[in-house]
Parts: structure tokens; C-alpha cells; sequence
């Protein structure tokens, strides 16, 4: 009988950063048995900053977890990892290990990505090469029992709100977006326009990049409505609002909600934002999107329309064990 596949799961800590890594490993183990560690690391202030070239293990901030074997133990039989901070970990693995180790890198490294035997990276970042396997969005935690589990503890909460339920997901800042006030406003009205129109209610919730004067006014605008608008505190709702959500809006500076939505297989809407500069890789993101199905522009309305939700996370996983010859 093959033993379990021990995978370690590396990256900064940061939420969305991790669960890609994560979800990818949970993918694993549903499909055959196997144990995940979740390791965080951080490098010293004083080498944060170097390139990944130049950066070695032995820079490290002490509060980071181990990424070499205690005594006794072996290198994992899988490295998933993810985010530029792994990077210079990542490519040292096969060797560290006297070969030991699949090593798995998600998103586009943009830095030695031969040294990885898969790149698991968003179509829309367009890497490429024989061990890169192109997916739409990155790799997630959402799953249907998840979203399940995840809605139990909302359930007195959402469950009686009037449907269409609409799950209202804001980013914020970034490098290629913005959401000022002004436009903030502007989104809300039409967000609260078309539930009204519909005769259902609104679960929103904001992300830490969300600008405070966006999210002051669009809870302003909003409160009015059957719903929740989540504030920050307690327990997250992220995954109850999936769960229970008949539309999906999405501001279209995430990659990573557009994709976990599209999973629901319910409508996803792409809000707009105000663009910084041009922000090709999301719009061949949304065209993606678009192309299977899943998502549309939000044109004021909520509109029905059905797609096969994606599973591309999946999809990772079985290529991770046919490439090691587990599948």
C-alpha cells in the first residue's frame, strides 16, 4: 500500500497568499491520503528586500518556521509553495533534498522557473513551458463542503434573507486599480438599484486593501437593505455568503474572488474600478471568465444565466499526481 503523501506548505502567512498553496494541498488530499504542514516564513528586515538570487536560508527570521527536516525526519515528498518570498527556498529544494522533494510553485515565479518541477500559474499571467500548467484564476480553498462548513455558523442569519440573495465581494487599491469615494458612491447606488429592483437582499463584505472612506460610504449607501454588511469583526462570513449567494458581484482588481466565485457556479458580475494604468492580465482574466461561462460585466441588472462551476483546483491536483506518479 503507498504510504501518505507528506506535503509542507510554504509562503509569507498572508491569507490569500497561503491559501493558494493550501487549497492546492487540500485538493491533494481528497483525491489520496496524505498529511499537510503548513510552514510561514519571513525573512530578516535586513534581506526582505534582496533579490531572490542573493537571499539564503540562513537569513531567515527566527520566527519562521523550519523548512528543513528535524532530526529524524525526511524532506516532504511535496513542496507546495507560493509568493515571491518562497522563491529562494523553492529553488533549492530539489537539491536540499537529494532529489526527495516534488516541488511545486504557484502563480508565475518570473524568476528560475525551470528550477520547479510545476509551476501551477494563472492563464492569464501567461507563463509558460513544459512544467507549467496554465489555470484559470489560482489555485483556492473553495469547495462546496467547505462553503457548507463555512455557512453553518450564519445560517439563523442568512438563510431567511429574501432571494435573490447578491454576496457583494470589494477589493480596493492596488497597483493597476483604484476605488476613491466618488466612485465607491457611484457602485453602491447601482448595487442597491438593482437588489431593490429584484426583491432581494445583500451580503457584503470588504477586503483589507477596501480605503476606509469607500467603505464608510458604501455601508451608508447600502444599509438600507435586506442583508449583512460585515464590519471586520468576528467571525468571517466569507464563505457563508458563497455559499448562500444566488448572484455573485466581484470588483474586477481580484483575481482570486473572481475565480473562488466562479466555482459557486453562480453569476458572477464584474464591478469596474477606476484603472491606475493597464491592467491587461485581468482583463484576460474576466475574458476567461467570460469565455467559460461564469462571469459577465455588472450592467446594473441581475441577470440569470447557468455555467459548469470550475474546478481548476482540481484539476492542479491531478496533474500534481500523474507528474509523480501517484494518480
Amino acid at each position: 500500500m503507498t504510504s501518505p503523501l507528506s506535503i509542507w506548505v510554504v509562503s509569507d502567512g498572508r491569507a490569500g497568499i497561503e491559501n493558494q498553496a493550501l487549497g492546492l494541498a487540500e485538493a491533494l488530499q481528497r483525491l489520496t491520503s496524505a498529511q499537510i504542514t503548513v510552514k510561514r516564513i519571513r525573512w530578516r528586515g535586513a534581506f526582505d528586500k534582496l533579490p531572490s538570487a542573493l537571499k539564503a536560508p540562513w537569513m531567515l527570521d527566527p520566527s519562521s518556521d523550519p523548512v528543513t527536516p528535524s532530526p529524524g525526519e525526511e524532506w516532504p515528498d511535496l513542496w507546495i509553495a507560493t509568493g515571491r518570498a518562497t522563491l529562494p527556498l523553492s529553488a533549492r529544494v530539489k537539491a536540499r533534498s537529494g532529489g526527495r522533494t516534488f516541488v511545486v510553485q504557484t502563480q508565475d515565479p518570473r524568476w528560475k522557473t525551470q528550477a520547479y518541477d510545476l509551476v501551477v500559474a494563472p492563464a492569464h499571467d501567461g507563463a509558460a513551458g513544459p512544467n507549467v500548467l496554465s489555470i484559470t484564476g489560482s489555485p483556492h480553498r473553495v469547495t462546496p463542503t467547505r462553503l457548507a462548513e463555512g455557512a453553518a455558523a450564519f445560517e439563523a442569519a442568512l438563510s431567511p434573507l429574501p432571494r435573490p440573495r447578491v454576496a457583494a465581494l470589494i477589493g480596493g487599491r492596488s497597483m493597476a486599480f483604484d476605488l476613491p469615494e466618488s466612485h465607491a458612491a457611484e457602485l453602491a447606488d447601482r448595487i442597491a438599484t438593482a437588489v431593490a429592483e429584484a426583491g432581494g437582499s445583500l451580503m457584503l463584505t470588504f477586503s483589507r486593501r477596501t480605503p476606509e472612506a469607500a467603505k464608510r460610504v458604501m455601508t451608508a449607501r447600502l444599509a438600507h437593505l435586506p442583508g449583512l454588511i460585515w464590519d471586520g469583526t468576528g467571525p468571517n462570513p466569507y464563505f457563508a455568503f458563497l455559499h448562500f449567494a444566488d448572484h455573485v458581484l466581484v470588483t474586477e482588481d481580484s483575481a482570486n474572488m473572481a475565480a473562488e466565485a466562479a466555482s459557486t457556479g453562480a453569476p458572477v458580475h464584474i464591478l469596474p474600478m477606476i484603472p491606475l494604468k493597464p491592467a491587461d492580465k485581468f482583463a484576460r482574466l474576466h475574458a476567461d471568465l467570460r469565455e467559460r461561462g461564469a462571469a459577465r460585466p455588472f450592467d446594473g441588472t441581475l441577470e440569470d444565466w447557468t455555467y459548469e462551476p470550475l474546478d481548476e483546483t482540481e484539476r492542479a491536483a491531478r496533474a500534481v499526481l500523474e507528474r509523480t506518479g501517484r494518480e
